[in-house]
């Protein structure tokens, strides 16, 4: 499978946090084709700023493996990671991060300049419109 087509499948866990009218950002984890993970912002149902998509995926691959790192997996996100979340990734020891569009106030990049591990693999931009274009009509809808 294609890093499209999974993040397509990000994008479908993001559309459940619209919907939810939670930021929307999705996420999936997949370690050899397998998508062993999801998850989507839900900030404001569990009153937990911590609840991010990439937080509750990477707890539920931690979960289903029964294990804390996660060596052989990528993550699929819809929009850059901010830092508490590049800082979970970086401790979960993924192999490879792979998001749709940038963040230039909230991303990590905005506030570091490698915060994964060394080991892991960056991958920006991929359907990074269809990312965006979520992102811009959650906001504009509440402006």
């Amino acid at each position: 499978m294609t890093d499209e087509h999974y993040m397509k499948l990000a994008l479908r866990e993001a559309q459940k946090a619209f919907e939810a009218e939670e930021v929307p950002v999705g996420a999936i984890i997949v370690q050899n084709d397998k998508i062993i993970a999801r998850g989507y912002n839900q900030v404001e149902r569990l009153s937990d700023p911590t609840a991010h998509a990439e937080i509750l995926a990477l707890t539920s691959a931690f979960n289903f493996l029964g294990a804390k790192y996660l060596p052989e997996a990528t993550i699929y996100i819809t929009v850059e990671p901010c830092l508490m979340c590049a800082g979970a990734l970086y401790w979960s020891k993924i192999s490879r991060v792979v998001f749709g569009a940038a963040d230039e106030k909230n991303g990590y990049s905005a506030k570091a300049h490698w915060p994964f591990h060394p080991k892991t693999e960056l991958t920006k931009g991929v359907l990074a419109e269809e990312c965006a274009a979520l992102m811009k009509e959650f906001f504009k809808a509440r402006r």
